[in-house]
């Protein structure tokens, strides 16, 4: 019995750590977001355009362990960014506040 009783709580331990790592990606919702900060104006998700598209940011981010972070501070913050064509801007700043939006928008990114 106690050993039933360990394996539940090892299991359950498993399972807890492993949740926040696959957080479920509300696909809908990211596009939205992207499109209504016109995101796609400059990015794709997976063709070049004045920006890298989507997938190229998914494979340099998504096995580094902040990648949600790094993406979420650089469009809330509005960095120096050099284009394709070589020519440099200040990348545009989400108009939105909500972390919750802003990790969804980066869990998405990095899930392409």
């Amino acid at each position: 019995m106690n050993n039933a009783i360990a394996l539940t709580g090892i299991v359950l331990l498993a399972l807890a750590c492993i949740g926040p790592a696959q957080a479920q990606v509300d696909a809908e919702a990211a596009q939205a977001l992207a499109k209504r900060n016109d995101c796609f104006k400059c990015h794709a998700i997976d063709k070049t355009k004045k920006g890298p598209s989507y997938k190229r940011v998914a494979a340099r981010l998504k096995t580094k362990p902040d990648g949600v972070e790094t993406i979420v501070e650089h469009i809330t913050t509005g960095p120096m960014i050099q284009l394709v064509d070589g020519s440099d801007e200040r990348h545009k700043i989400i108009d939105t506040k909500d972390p919750a939006e802003l990790e969804n928008l980066a869990r998405w990114i990095l899930s392409l």
